[in-house]
């Protein structure tokens, strides 16, 4: 699940500059359903858009800074994260 995040983040990051996301957005991923084996790739089939509520993760994220790994905080830090 933190791939498919992650990867939303990326795509969202690449689009837009910056990871101000409203609370509400859901960023649809190409092809993530056959590249991820959570929850969401078994709801869409093979190749098709997966939705990941970007909004609500990050807030979750930034609420529970404190209990990520280094790694996953300097992931996000690469996309210049506003904690």
């Amino acid at each position: 699940m933190w791939a498919l995040n992650l990867a939303a983040a990326q795509q969202y990051h690449a689009r837009e500059g910056h990871l101000r996301v409203p609370l509400k957005h859901v960023e649809h991923l190409e092809g993530a359903a056959e590249d991820t084996a959570g929850p969401a790739s078994r709801q869409a089939g093979a190749g098709e858009p997966v939705g990941a509520k970007l909004g609500t993760r990050l807030d979750h994220v930034r609420k529970r800074a404190g209990k990520l790994t280094e790694q996953r905080r300097a992931d996000l830090d690469r996309l210049g994260m506003r904690w």
